[in-house]
């Protein structure tokens, strides 16, 4: 195995380095989106349960049967 020089590790390193920043600024922009996904589900879920609470007897336009029916 050829030996390394002083420069070519501190090269090796510097690449490193910017590898290591790019995987964290990654990691803290996907936290960012999972959180504020997380955030909308749960105000889906609020949404959904008040929705059920009330007991709406309305049929939605789901329950609707198409006109050519």
């Amino acid at each position: 195995m050829p030996e390394t020089t002083l420069e070519e590790l501190e090269i090796r390193i510097a690449y490193q380095d910017d590898t290591i920043s790019q995987l964290s600024e990654q990691i803290y922009r996907q936290d960012q989106a999972l959180s504020r996904l997380a955030a909308r589900c749960q105000a889906l879920e609020q949404r959904l349960t008040q929705i059920q609470e009330q007991g709406d007897d309305t049929p939605s336009p789901t329950d609707e049967r198409p006109p050519h029916y």
